[in-house]
């Protein structure tokens, strides 16, 4: 059974997903209010994924995306806000997120997502996928990635790479491509060391903006 924690500072709206989740056999292992306690949480719980709200008093989603990234914690991020905003969209991916849905999700699709992120896959809500791609295309190049490396990649890591794009996990990928799952997990190392990228989210952005994937 996949392991959550809710971040969301409305008691009302943690209990909610608490439940909806629980008939979809999704286990909430903690909840917290803010990013404060959410650090916390995180740390005592040890989820397979966190559900992160972004607009919350005092600390809010994108400090708890930026403080988790710096203590070094690798449990994928899947926001779940209100907000259908393309700067609050990338600024949150650039954190660290590796997911993005609006809360007028069905339970299908929230939990489809969190089993896609607990797998290693990645996930934005399509209704702004479109709009991302053309901010990305449009503006400076994601945060933190640098100069595009000299070294391009090999054909393999662009099947990988595309398969990543899709929100394919690696044992997806494996599957797809006839592979070990260790070799595809040495594949997204080269592709994030090539490309300048933290994460494989990161990764995908890099590569959007610069044309190496359609």
């Amino acid at each position: 059974m996949t392991r959550v924690v809710v971040v969301d500072d409305q008691t009302l709206v943690r209990q909610g997903i608490r439940s909806l989740l629980e008939v979809a056999e999704v286990e909430v292992v903690g909840e917290a209010g803010d990013g404060r306690a959410a650090l916390d949480v995180i740390a005592a719980a040890g989820p397979d994924v966190v559900l992160l709200d972004l607009r919350m008093p005092r600390y809010d989603g994108i400090w708890t995306l930026r403080r988790l990234r710096e203590r070094g914690v690798e449990t994928p991020v899947l926001v779940l806000t209100t907000f259908n905003d393309d700067a609050l969209v990338l600024e949150a991916l650039r954190a660290g997120a590796r997911g993005y849905l609006l809360k007028d999700v069905t339970l299908e699709q929230l939990t489809r997502a969190v089993r896609t992120l607990a797998d290693g896959g990645t996930l934005i809500a399509p209704s702004i996928t479109d709009r991302l791609l053309r901010a990305i295309r449009s503006g400076p190049p994601p945060a933190g990635t640098g100069a595009l490396p000299k070294q391009e990649l090999t054909e393999r890591e662009l099947e990988v790479l595309r398969l990543v794009a899709e929100g394919y996990s690696n044992r997806e990928i494996a599957g797809a491509l006839f592979l070990a799952e260790g070799t595809v997990k040495n594949h997204v190392s080269a592709i994030l060391l090539k490309l300048g990228a933290r994460d494989r989210t990161n990764a995908v952005l890099r590569a959007l903006h610069e044309g190496i994937l359609p």
